[in-house]
């Protein structure tokens, strides 16, 4: 059985993101395990020498008051009967490699945290958490803005660079969003003196309906020298909902700097939920 892993840290930042993963679960048919990941004090904790054992006994008593606030505030968020959750706290010094370590142990179809909605440069560029996640999880990270509004998912943009790894992520997003019959919408902005003629475009399309297996599916081009202007454009002119990227974190010069860029700017737009796949994760993915 398929299950996302939500994370909260219980701020009125992740309560939104815990109705959206639930509305997911149920939609996607699938279970929703709760975590928290705490650290408990040890003797040495103010000073920089190695920390002893925890005192006797705390570390059962953290986990059962962990257990017992999540239920809490799964409760009071969700507002009705929250016994089918699976709800655990985690002990871990990282809150990263926490959720990273629960979510390969589970095989997660993918995380959900929420992160502040519109501040300076959302919270510095989605906030330290969310960014470490995107970079190391095993499957892809969904930040929800405490300021959306709607759960559901009618309409996806997925900004694309026509890499290889798209096709591995845009499958794995079909499988997100098949339940809800969304409309993904495709589309890659290229600068004005990069154009893409029609044959170009037509192998991509062909490329897609052969190796994507989704028919509510197409593919848009634009051409402008400022892509964050033109995608906020078009994320209000098409009503989405939801917005992917693919994220590279290679230094090298063969990445294409236009499109991470991009990547960077859409992080702190910060008005709709953001699913993040790490392109290391797609490699594997390989065109005929």
């Amino acid at each position: 059985m398929k299950t996302i892993l939500y994370a909260t840290d219980y701020s009125k930042n992740s309560e939104l993101a815990l109705k959206y993963a639930y509305n997911m679960s149920k939609k996607l048919k699938a279970k929703l395990l709760v975590i928290h990941v705490f650290d408990y004090p040890t003797l040495l904790d103010h000073i920089d020498l190695k920390p002893e054992p925890a005192f006797p006994n705390i570390e059962k008593d953290a986990f059962k008051k962990h257990n017992s606030q999540l239920s809490a505030f799964c409760k009071s968020i969700l507002q009705e009967d929250t016994t089918t959750l699976d709800i655990e706290a985690i002990e871990n010094k990282s809150v990263v490699n926490g959720i990273i370590e629960k979510a390969n142990k589970i095989d997660a179809l993918l995380i959900v945290i929420g992160i502040k909605g519109l501040c300076a440069l959302r919270e510095i560029i989605m906030g330290s958490t969310a960014k470490h996640l995107v970079e190391k999880a095993p499957c892809p990270v969904l930040t929800i803005p405490s300021d959306s509004v709607k759960t559901e998912i009618d309409t996806v943009v997925y900004a694309t660079d026509f890499e290889e790894e798209d096709f591995g992520a845009i499958n794995k997003l079909v499988e997100i969003v098949k339940p809800f019959n969304a409309k993904i919408k495709i589309l890659h902005i290229s600068p004005l003196d990069d154009t893409i003629n029609k044959e170009e475009k037509k192998g991509y399309e062909d490329k897609i309906q052969k190796h994507i297996d989704y028919s509510n599916l197409e593919l848009d081009i634009l051409y402008s020298n400022n892509a964050f202007k033109e995608l906020k454009i078009y994320f209000g002119a098409s009503n989405a909902d939801l917005m992917v990227m693919l994220e590279r974190h290679s230094n090298n010069f063969s990445s294409k700097v236009f499109h991470r860029d991009l990547i960077k700017r859409m992080e702190s737009y910060g008005k709709i939920p953001l699913l993040s796949f790490n392109a290391k994760n797609y490699g594997i993915f390989h065109l005929e």
